[in-house]
């Protein structure tokens, strides 16, 4: 099983991301979000995740996810193997199966990118007035 550390956007080990109300995005963050966004914006793998995230226990065999979906087993590895890439999810082989579990950091990191801090005001329309 590989242990690959994932890539805190812009920050030392320890603290939060900025969030996008708070500070521009530099060419290295917004490369590796847009990865993870790219991930997620394709309906199957969407499921895929949200089936990971939501299994009791916490990890789901590859045997549980592939008849939930009207694609080929090769496919449905295909769009894991994206969000494995992507820092989504993790893997494990046992035997002939692989189970996926849910990177709840990537997730975590995800929320705190878009959540403006409480009593933030939303950004108005260009021209508007206050």
């Amino acid at each position: 099983m590989s242990k690959q550390e994932l890539v805190v956007l812009g920050q030392s080990a320890g603290e939060c991301c900025p969030g996008l109300l708070t500070a521009p995005l530099d060419e290295d963050q917004a490369d590796t979000l847009a990865k993870v966004f790219k991930a997620l914006g394709d309906p199957v793998r969407l499921r895929l995740l949200s089936m990971i995230a939501s299994r009791a226990g916490g990890e789901v065999c590859v045997c549980d996810l592939t008849p939930a979906f009207e694609l080929s087993q090769p496919t449905i590895s295909h769009h894991l193997k994206l969000l494995k890439q992507a820092g989504l999810i993790d893997s494990e082989r046992r035997g002939t199966w692989v189970y996926y579990r849910l990177l709840p950091e990537m997730t975590d990191r995800l929320a705190a990118i878009l959540s403006r801090s409480t009593g933030q005001p939303l950004a108005g329309p260009a021209g508007a007035a206050s």
